[in-house]
């Protein structure tokens, strides 16, 4: 059977990041309700549940925004409200995003009570300079107080950092990588800066920026730098110790199912052979109204044309270092291998890709070509 998660969506920070095109909103407690958003969460929820009748649920991840706003008591109402609904694997991987801006040891030591058993913490950067550039709230040292305690209270957690940051040197960044390494992090996610169109950095690029020489060289300096200490570079932004890789990422990368609940939240379902895409509704007041109204808050719930589904595949698959069994085509399309095979020869034929009886991967090639290794399938038929 397919895999199955939880994506849940909370939409409000403190101060939108100027590099964030992420649906996130400023939270204004004087109208955003944080119990509202519970109940209302819940609500769609249990509309939904039935959906994954007789699945189990592998792994939930509740994302945002910046989930950190919530109390452990409203984590505890949504996990316990999950629990009602959901047929949830005992062992599942339970992660929650956190922002140090947002930092209280007390509510850290709260979610991992109330069930969060992974933390993902947005660093960025210990560079106060380079934290203030990237309009974050918090300070180093804010940043490495909720490191130490991530550390003293998850057995589980991730430190997400940037690279090619305005003005930043391999000096900095060094330090950036040895201060993330000094707290013994399961697992690191490090993301090239990227300037996108629908953000304040897209209308007013910042000054400074690396070129793509010296991001590539950054690039491979945290992939060194990271192996070198014990960590697999499992995915193209993951670094993770034997046996902490993100299970609800690997999820998504190999094309599981999931549910995405929450304003803005996407999910991808698998019906009667056939692949369903969900969308909320992004505005939390027209989720919230929908929801209100006796709905899910889905504003779109449709089947996945064919001709789309190879592109999907590889967009997530071929993100992983070690590939995919092949047999994953078929068990989670529901297409024959014969429907890309021209397409995996012509990658295989200029060294992109390798195919065996038992795996598909990229070439190093590949995977430093990977979007146009991936673009090859947009037309497939």
């Amino acid at each position: 059977m397919i895999p199955l998660s939880v994506y849940l969506h909370w939409p409000w920070c403190i101060h939108k990041c100027p590099y964030c095109d992420f649906n996130s909103h400023e939270f204004k407690r004087e109208k955003d309700s944080e119990s509202e958003y519970v109940k209302n969460l819940l609500l769609s929820v249990g509309r939904l549940s039935h959906r994954g009748e007789g699945r189990q649920i592998s792994t939930i991840y509740l994302g945002g925004g910046t989930p950190s706003l919530l109390s452990p008591s409203s984590i505890s109402q949504i996990l316990d409200g999950l629990h009602r609904n959901f047929d949830i694997a005992p062992n599942a991987e339970i992660s929650m995003e956190a922002n140090p801006g947002t930092f209280e040891y007390k509510n850290f030591a709260g979610y991992r009570k109330a069930g969060i058993n992974r933390l993902s913490i947005g660093i960025q950067s210990f560079d106060d300079q380079k934290l203030k550039v990237l309009g974050r709230i918090h300070s180093s040292e804010e940043a490495k107080r909720a490191a130490a305690a991530a550390a003293e209270i998850f057995d589980n957690f991730n430190l997400d950092l940037m690279f090619a940051l305005p003005g930043q040197t391999f000096d900095e960044l060094e330090k950036d990588i040895s201060t993330a390494l000094s707290f013994g992090s399961p697992h690191l996610s490090y993301y090239q800066l990227t300037i996108e169109p629908n953000t304040y950095f897209g209308k007013y690029e910042p000054a400074n920026l690396p070129d793509d020489d010296i991001r590539a060289d950054m690039s491979d300096l945290v992939a060194e730098s990271l192996v070198q200490k014990g960590l697999e570079h499992y995915e193209i932004s993951g670094y993770a110790r034997p046996g902490f890789q993100c299970r609800h990422n690997l999820n998504y990368w190999q094309y599981g199912d999931y549910f995405g609940i929450g304003p803005g939240a996407h999910g991808k379902l698998t019906r009667d052979k056939q692949i369903w895409r969900t969308v909320s509704a992004m505005n939390p007041e027209l989720w919230k109204e929908k929801v209100h109204s006796g709905g899910t808050g889905l504003v779109k719930d449709i089947k996945t044309p064919q001709e789309d589904i190879p592109f999907e595949f590889m967009l997530n698959v071929l993100r992983l270092r070690e590939g995919v069994p092949t047999e994953l085509w078929e068990k989670r399309t529901f297409l024959s291998y014969a429907s890309i095979r021209s397409t995996v020869e012509k990658l295989q034929n200029v060294g992109m890709l390798v195919k065996t009886p038992n795996l598909l991967k990229t070439t190093e090639t590949g995977w430093n070509f990977l979007n146009c290794v991936q673009e090859e399938f947009l037309c497939t038929k």
